[in-house]
């Protein structure tokens, strides 16, 4: 049985019943049911068909029902619960996966059990009772601590199985979730890791229990548990956003969770930290081919004047380090880079994922449920380099300092700790100074308040949990087993439930200007939309939704917006972007227009100048445009750019000598294809046709442009050529010439 094929019929049944497409659905569903074990699936699909075809009979038939439309949507959720059943029964049958595997031997190890794993915990917690009974006795204890220690992480380990591998929960689950918190028995990391496990199995089949549970567990505050449990309640909402109408009752549990104050802003956090991950691969991919490249050729610099103590963070209160300037003297542009790096990084984007994606392949993370435990000073990961000659004495300070540092998500922490023992000695020592050190400013830091306030502890534990969704997703063992959450645009604040709790108008603003000032100007748009629709007197929510428009390129929407902008307050700015626009469209005259008008409001701003000039020039008016280019000239005299244009219009009039100079001077900073073209005009005007004909040759031998492309040049500018009393009977003879030089010369 193909499992690709059961996913997307599953999927398909999904979209129809929620369209209400319910004929359709069922027959996909029949067509599913070939391939299911257990019978009464069969029995619980023709009893939902003899529902709906009543429901049917009754509705054609005129039978007034108040309760109709109740018994409806209900019908609707049993058919969705009943056609996630099917695939996964299918699924743990034929597809072979790792999820299935683990649940059948879970399933075989409760039978020999022969108790539950609610009976399970209550066990252990009465032994926790009994030893702490008999200790305040003074009586030895039963059994050693390692003995009750593995047995906890035995049962952990179960645990975390039994809430993943759950279809649907039931008292049972939600019983267990109050005994593990309370018990006192498990610490923060294991409950941390337990919220995970719900929301994987959140993911893994819809389950209203789950989702109730998850938005429980945001008010509780062992760390770790609440942000974990809000980021997977949000994940969970979106991705099955279009069954949210279906449930009422889920929405009013959100709606509930809403009322309190901080519900709202966190869920903003997850939001924003969810946008972020998508420039993750954009990221990595300019860190391998961009960045680390030019790292290797500075690295005797580095290594020479690169602080320690800087590698896993900046310190806030010191700002930039002073030694980038020096040592990237130089490389101003790497150091801009550097520099770019570090205040993503500071603000929570993903710039390690590159650095430790090779860093995966470690027998720990072959257990799934380590991909989801936080990183913590005493796991038995960190205990094991105790026995490293050079690692053993500094572990504390290793440990702690990656424990505290916010710089580094929970998985790449396990990473960098497994990796260490297998570095030469030289490296380990020089990393266990490096952890000294950042120990040393981890402890400053946190006299910072804005650091150690809730709401920053918040936001970071979030953008650390997110990193290890997106690496669990990326590059675990597991990953094909998982629908991809970080292969979606993840535009959840246009789901149904964003927009029920989080959708005010203060709110849509407030995200918007956060993505306009990200560069996300899509999401942007569709934000700052909805606000005007209830704020239409407010010239910069136009002025931004035109500037969006432009950068996709849709220039007439982006006018629309700007001509609403100046009518509330005309503004230079709007003056200069709808130029832009016009001119992008190809209306030269009124873009001269409106840079004109904007160059008399402004008459020193230099940009509108230059692009008053090249309305000038795109109107044929080419003596004005001379006169703006020799004004930027004048106040950018280092600007070789500006030399093509006054080029050009000095050969447009007529002035072939002016336009000589210029061309001449071009050459001194390197010529360009298009330039060689002009210059072989300029000679082609002037009567050479010899040195015209060598200019052409050198704009194609180059290699920059194809004998295709100067073939398009040459003819689009033939008018230009006979207006400047050039033979249009030579013309074809100078281009063939040309193309059989370059011919005979291959």
């Amino acid at each position: 049985m193909n499992t690709s094929t059961i996913i997307l019929q599953h999927k398909r049944v999904c979209n129809l019943i929620v369209r209400r497409k319910i004929k359709q659905s069922f027959d996909i569903m029949a067509d599913m049911l070939e391939n299911v074990s257990v019978g009464g699936i069969r029995d619980e699909f023709s009893e939902l068909q003899m529902t709906y075809l009543n429901i049917l009979k009754y509705t054609v038939g005129g039978t007034k029902d108040p309760e109709r439309q109740k018994v409806y949507k209900k019908l609707l959720q049993n058919i969705l619960k009943l056609n996630d059943r099917i695939k996964q029964d299918i699924l743990a049958r034929h597809s072979g996966w790792y999820t299935y595997s683990v649940r059948a031997r879970e399933q075989r190890e409760q039978l020999l059990r022969g108790g539950n794993i609610i009976q399970s915990v209550d066990d252990l917690v009465f032994k926790s009772r009994l030893d702490d009974l008999l200790s305040s006795a003074e009586i030895e204890k039963p059994e050693p601590e390692s003995e009750r220690a593995a047995e906890i992480e035995r049962l952990s380990g179960i645990i975390f199985n039994h809430l993943w591998l759950s279809d649907f929960y039931g008292e049972a689950e939600e019983s267990l979730m109050e005994i593990l918190l309370r018990s006192g028995r498990f610490e923060w990391h294991d409950l941390a890791s337990f919220v995970s496990a719900v929301t994987l199995s959140s993911l893994r089949i819809w389950d209203p229990a789950k989702i109730r549970l998850l938005a429980k567990l945001t008010g509780e505050t062992t760390p770790h548990v609440a942000e974990r449990a809000l980021t997977g309640l949000v994940f969970s909402l979106y991705y099955y956003d279009d069954r949210l109408s279906l449930y009422p009752d889920v929405m009013h549990t959100i709606r509930v969770l809403a009322e309190n104050g901080n519900f709202r802003e966190q869920c903003r956090i997850v939001v924003l930290q969810a946008i972020k991950s998508r420039d993750t691969e954009r990221l990595s991919k300019r860190m391998n081919e961009e960045i680390l490249p030019k790292v290797v050729k500075l690295r005797p610099r580095i290594e020479e004047k690169l602080d320690l103590d800087k590698i896993l963070g900046e310190n806030l209160e010191e700002g930039q380090n002073p030694d980038w300037s020096e040592m990237f003297s130089g490389s101003e542009e790497m150091f801009k880079t550097m520099e770019e790096l570090t205040n993503l990084q500071m603000e929570g984007s993903d710039v390690y994922m590159s650095a430790f994606s090779g860093l995966k392949r470690f027998d720990f993370f072959r257990e799934l449920r380590n991909w989801f435990v936080p990183f913590y000073p005493d796991h038995v990961a960190v205990d094991a380099i105790f026995r490293d000659e050079i690692l053993g004495p500094g572990i504390n300070e290793m440990a702690e300092a990656l424990f505290k540092t916010p710089f580094i998500c929970n998985s790449d922490k396990f990473s960098l700790i497994l990796n260490m023992k297998f570095l030469p000695a030289e490296q380990k020592s020089l990393m266990l100074k490096v952890f000294r050190m950042e120990l040393e400013g981890l402890e400053q830091m946190k006299y910072d308040n804005e650091l150690t306030s809730p709401a920053a502890v918040f936001r970071t534990t979030v953008t650390q949990y997110v990193h290890d969704l997106y690496r669990f997703y990326k590059l675990s063992d597991f990953k094909n087993e998982f629908d991809d959450l970080f292969t979606s645009r993840l535009d959840i604040y246009n789901s149904f439930f964003f927009r029920e709790i989080c959708g005010s108008t203060a709110d849509d603003r407030s995200l918007a200007d956060y993505f306009f000032s990200k560069g996300y100007y899509e999401d942007a748009l569709a934000l700052y939309l909805t606000v005007i629709r209830s704020v239409t007197d407010d010239a910069e929510l136009y002025e931004k939704a035109g500037y969006c428009y432009q950068i996709s390129g849709e220039y007439e929407k982006a006018l629309d917006n700007y001509s609403m902008a100046a009518l509330i307050d005309p503004k230079t700015w709007t003056l200069r972007k709808t130029g832009l626009c016009m001119r992008k469209l190809g209306r030269s005259q009124e873009a001269l227009t409106a840079y004109q008008r904007a160059l008399q409001a402004e008459p020193d701003d230099l940009n509108t100048i230059l692009m008053t000039a090249h309305c000038c020039l795109d109107t044929g008016r080419y003596e004005e445009a001379l006169k703006h280019y020799f004004r930027v000239e004048y106040e950018s005299p280092g600007n070789v750019k500006v030399l093509r244009p006054i080029a050009w219009c000095y050969l447009m009039t007529g002035r072939f000598s002016e336009a000589g100079r210029y061309f001449d001077r071009l050459a001194e900073t390197g010529l360009t294809p298009f330039d060689r073209i002009n210059m072989g005009h300029l000679a082609l005007c002037q009567g050479d046709t010899r040195k015209a004909s060598e200019h052409y040759i050198s704009a194609i031998a180059g290699g920059e442009m194809t004998a295709e492309a100067f073939m398009n040049i040459f003819n689009d500018d033939l008018t230009v050529l006979t207006s400047n009393g050039v033979n249009p009977d030579d013309l074809p003879i100078v281009l063939d010439f040309v193309l059989m030089s370059l011919n005979k010369d291959n």
